[in-house]
């Protein structure tokens, strides 16, 4: 079986002094695809702040290459190749596409592997390279969602946490998102998906944890989630 690359255990995190994340426990294996479901309100996006030393933990353990990360600061946590595409993109609007993707490599120093890595991040994206000299803010939504994970990419990174990457696209847009969360799959990053869109995460996931008021409520794999009449019920409007 393969190593467990990030394990999260107990934890607990409270958010604007209310308890956001109640006691959750699950782990991402190495070359796994895990997604995490649930309503608006559950705790996901808290639990990947946390993981990604956005928010402190109140109680709890996250246990990143067999190691303890509680107190680390996130600047550490990319270096180590835990790396993020926060829910709103978060892109350098005023800077450009090509920009935007050098600032995901700012840890690194090896400029010729840099270079093939944008190059593969086009390859990726060729919507990205047909508009490298274009200002990030003048771009649509899913074209700055496609940026956010191209950024994220050039840091190269073990292991990949994406927030809600479908949020607000058109359906066109969101079906190219998920051929990608897909394709970056395959290419061998280990990916942390958070989505509201349930049966399209479900579909391209190993195994998925569904949240529910701060708690995991199910977890196993997800293509026999898909056919559960609970979560169905619950999740994918059934």
């Amino acid at each position: 079986m393969s190593q467990t690359l990030l394990k999260v255990s107990g934890l607990k995190v409270a958010y604007g002094g209310i308890q956001a994340v109640k006691g959750v426990d699950f782990e991402v294996r190495e070359g796994e695809l895990v997604t995490l479901i649930g309503s608006n309100g559950a705790g996901k996006t808290t639990t990947m702040k946390a993981i990604t030393a956005l928010l402190p933990l109140k109680e709890g353990d996250i246990q990143y290459l067999g190691k303890s990360i509680r107190g680390r600061g996130a600047w550490d946590l990319v270096k180590e190749g835990l790396a993020m595409v926060p829910e709103g993109r978060g892109v350098f609007t005023r800077m450009t596409i090509t920009e935007n993707l050098q600032m995901g490599a700012h840890i690194r120093k090896d400029r010729a592997a840099i270079t093939a890595d944008m190059e593969r991040v086009f390859a990726t994206f060729p919507r990205l390279k047909e508009r490298k000299d274009q200002l990030a803010g003048t771009m649509s939504g899913g074209e700055q969602q496609m940026l956010a994970m191209g950024r994220a990419l050039m840091s190269r990174p073990k292991v990949l946490l994406m927030d809600e990457p479908s949020m607000g696209l058109s359906p066109i847009m969101v079906d190219k998102i998920f051929e990608v969360v897909s394709e970056v799959h395959r290419q061998g990053v280990t990916i942390l998906l958070v989505e509201q869109n349930a049966s399209r995460a479900l579909e391209i996931a190993d195994r998925a944890y569904v949240m529910e008021s701060g708690l995991v409520t199910i977890s196993g794999d997800a293509k026999q989630m898909l056919d559960d009449p609970k979560v169905r019920a619950a999740y994918l409007g059934e």
